[in-house]
């Protein structure tokens, strides 16, 4: 009853769109015999449903710990119907790649007006360091210059 009741709540959450269910109910038995205190691994709930790679029961576990329904305590999650529906995985992995172009592409316009910052400065102690440096008169101004080319 608690794994049908998992899966209702992972299809309003738009977990199933584009997907077998075979992960699903996979992932639903396996929360739900954590709940009732059955000790399973995800090798165990996989070779019941028939899934031939873990990692599809992981990813959608991890799916499911994105959502609302999975904050919630085993009897809140018996009593409480949550009635928000959450946007698929898909569309949220989306919107995140987004955000994150988007912070990369302000962190290399501060990191350009930085490195110019930094360029200016640069430039200016270099003429104060010219500036105070001592003027060399008389015969070692030859000597510098051609310890200059080498």
């Amino acid at each position: 009853m608690t794994a049908l009741r998992l899966v209702q709540r992972m299809k309003r959450d738009w977990m199933h769109t584009g997907r077998r269910p075979s992960g699903l109910c996979g992932a639903a038995l396996l929360i739900a015999a954590r709940m009732h205190m059955f000790q399973l691994l995800v090798k165990d709930g996989s070779g019941v449903v028939k899934i031939i790679y873990q990692a599809i029961l992981r990813k959608r576990l991890t799916e499911f710990e994105d959502m609302p329904t999975s904050q919630l305590t085993i009897d809140e999650f018996m009593k409480v119907d949550l009635e928000q529906e959450c946007d698929p995985p898909s569309f949220t992995a989306a919107q995140q790649e987004a955000k994150m172009q988007q912070l990369e592409q302000e962190l290399a316009k501060k990191l350009d007006e930085v490195e110019g910052e930094i360029s200016c400065y640069k430039d200016e102690i270099e003429t104060e360091l010219e500036k105070s440096r001592p003027k060399l008169r008389g015969i070692y101004t030859t000597y510098t210059k051609e310890v200059g080319q080498f």
